[in-house]
């Protein structure tokens, strides 16, 4: 008899375990929280809680359009509780996470503490202004809504108080830009910048004349866009310079203040500028006491998991994964959108008692517009560039635009802006 009994507390016990529900803690709800979110939303062995700082989802990659007024915030943004309502498992909170207990597998925010059975990071990034934060008030960075109606206020603004003046030399630092940084972001500002200045504003002042804005794209490698192709780089930098956009390489910033910037010894009056030349890691980072890379990001096992807590992943640009080709992955969507589905999907192997599996990250190539049927683009060995790049580079990017009506917001947008040169945001608050 007491054999049975011990058999069946054990028999009792192991279904149990079997059959516990996890919690897994998602920080971030970017494209590798969100999708790492669907995954195990559609597991009923796994108890999912969200928490960002935001309470929207961004598709980062328009964000330029909505600070030069092409797209509004709605239009790239929507609700992650909209996203994820369907998921009867999935709990979103909107949060600050202050800082995060490994060994007791705890997270501390400002709404309260968290235990977790499973931990994913993916917190993203910051902007990087190389030691020089004082250049922050003055350079204004584009990660959130909030920098991109900021940016779209300063830009608009600029021009209204050249409007305002017959000074010849306050208009011209008026209708001056300068944007640091010749990566996509910054060829992306550069470029819609210019569009606005020669076609869409071109009617729409008595005083001053938006076509002779002067806007400056400053890099200080010797060429723009250096994770493409040298012949891309120069075809972007032809179709910059139609746009009126000069751009200056091998050139580097020295100094930033409210009345421009110095490069080397040359001063350049603005009353624009815009940062788009680097990012690092988020601070919490270096709360966690884990390995990091020397741009302060989290260097992760081949599953995406932390060697001393094989519970705890990281994703996205907060993770330094080098295992594929000895370099870390750029910071692009999809390879955060892969790296969260994979994490996803080995938590769900582990609890139903398999083994993980490595990340691997299949490259769907990378590209840029520059403005109205403009871009480049390079896809699996195939180098594309001008309006055929351009189709191309819309409707990638309105696949991966999260919400069915969103999707139809952004095409109409386009066509608009494409027929009339109209852009539709122009407002300023």
């Amino acid at each position: 008899m007491g054999r049975l009994i011990s058999l069946s507390i054990f028999s009792v016990t192991f279904y149990m375990s079997m059959h516990v529900i996890k919690r897994v803690l998602i920080i971030g709800g970017g494209f590798a929280g969100l999708n790492a979110a669907k995954v195990l939303g559609r597991s009923g062995k796994v108890e999912v809680i969200l928490i960002d700082r935001m309470n929207h989802h961004l598709f980062q990659p328009l964000l330029y359009q909505v600070a030069t007024a092409g797209l509004n915030p709605s239009d790239i943004a929507v609700p992650i509780r909209s996203i994820l309502s369907k998921y009867r498992n999935i709990t979103v909170l909107h949060g600050n996470v202050n800082s995060v207990d490994l060994k007791n597998r705890k997270v501390h925010t400002n709404i309260g503490e968290y235990h977790y059975d499973y931990l994913i990071l993916a917190c993203g990034v910051q902007n990087s202004y190389f030691g020089h934060e004082e250049w922050m008030e003055h350079a204004p960075g584009l990660k959130n809504v909030v920098d991109a109606i900021a940016i779209r206020r300063q830009i608009l603004a600029a021009f209204e108080k050249a409007e305002r003046t017959n000074d010849p030399e306050i208009q011209k630092k008026f209708l001056t830009f300068v944007i640091v940084g010749g990566g996509p972001t910054g060829v992306e500002l550069a470029g819609a910048i210019g569009e606005m200045s020669r076609f869409t504003l071109a009617r729409d002042f008595r005083n001053i004349d938006p076509k002779l804005t002067r806007i400056l794209l400053i890099e200080a490698e010797s060429r723009i866009l250096t994770s493409f192709s040298e012949n891309h780089a120069s075809r972007a930098t032809r179709d910059l310079e139609s746009l009126g956009v000069q751009v200056w390489t091998s050139s580097q910033v020295t100094r930033i203040d409210a009345d421009g910037v110095e490069v080397g010894k040359e001063r350049i009056q603005a009353a624009t500028v815009l940062w788009a030349a680097g990012v690092k890691a988020m601070d919490l980072n270096k709360k966690l006491g884990v390995g990091l890379d020397t741009q302060g990001r989290v260097i992760v096992e081949p599953d995406l998991s932390l060697k001393e807590y094989r519970q705890v992943f990281v994703a996205g640009d907060q993770a330094h994964f080098s295992h594929q080709t000895g370099k870390p992955l750029p910071a692009l969507a999809p390879v955060a959108l892969q790296q969260g589905r994979c994490i996803a999907r080995n938590i769900l192997l582990e609890v139903a008692r398999h083994q993980r599996q490595e990340f691997r990250y299949v490259d769907k190539g990378q590209m840029a517009t520059i403005g109205r049927s403009k871009a480049v683009a390079e896809i699996r060995g195939l180098k594309i560039k001008g309006f055929l790049a351009w189709i191309i580079w819309i409707f990638v990017h309105i696949y991966y635009i999260t919400g069915f009506n969103n999707r139809i917001l952004v095409v109409v947008q386009w066509a608009m802006s494409y027929l009339s040169y109209r852009r539709g945001a122009r407002l300023i608050y």
